[in-house]
């Protein structure tokens, strides 16, 4: 059983190159938010690391990863800080990469729905626990993020957000339970995750809204 006083199990380079991938895209994802409202290069900092890093220290204290690769790595924290400088001083070129800072959240949504999934497996946690844990990496931060700039969260305004993580999860645990490559799996599942966040962007797609009339 794996607990807080035991060596942390190292990711494969491919996992890691995903986890850093994802702490990128979603760094670029806070500090283009904290920009738009026009916080300072502190706050636009701040929003870039917890945007980046929040879903992943969840999941790892939730495995007993620790310490939290967030912080027990120093490359979590450069890629973070750099995505946020990155958005700072060239918001105008950064905005021109992307129609919206949903496209650069989508790709973090789904590089990290994959890795939390990969990594609750490889501690040892079951199908069901693995995807969950999955989709809590991948909301996690854009949760944080929308909390510090005071909006509501975008998994709470019925798009298809959460849900997209999930789908993305739940395809690497089924091809964790099929002994298929966890490079393709997590391929496909980062793919799907992000084809159904995009589409849901483009095509204004949501989950059904309650009604009190």
């Amino acid at each position: 059983m794996i607990g807080p006083f035991h060596l942390p199990i190292r990711m494969d380079t491919f996992h890691v190159v995903l986890d850093l991938g994802g702490t990128f895209v979603f760094a670029l994802s806070g500090g283009a938010a904290a920009v738009k409202h026009r916080l300072d290069l502190f706050g636009v900092l701040v929003v870039s690391f917890a945007a980046a890093n929040s879903g992943g220290i969840a999941r790892d204290m939730m495995i007993g990863a620790t310490p939290v690769a967030a912080l027990g790595d120093w490359r979590y924290v450069v890629v973070s800080l750099l995505a946020g400088l990155l958005t700072f001083y060239c918001y105008a070129f950064i905005t021109r990469l992307s129609s919206s800072v949903l496209l650069f959240d989508a790709a973090g949504l789904a590089l990290f729905a994959v890795t939390g999934a990969t990594k609750a497996l490889t501690y040892g946690l079951g199908p069901v626990g693995a995807a969950l844990l999955g989709m809590l990496t991948g909301i996690g931060g854009g949760m944080v993020r929308d909390i510090l700039i005071t909006e509501v969260p975008v998994v709470l305004r019925a798009d298809l957000y959460a849900v997209a993580a999930l789908a993305g999860a739940t395809v690497v645990v089924i091809g964790h339970a099929l002994n298929l490559s966890s490079a393709a799996s997590s391929s496909a599942g980062a793919l799907i995750c992000f084809g159904l966040r995009f589409l849901a962007i483009r095509y204004n797609w949501k989950l059904p809204v309650a009604t009190w009339e």
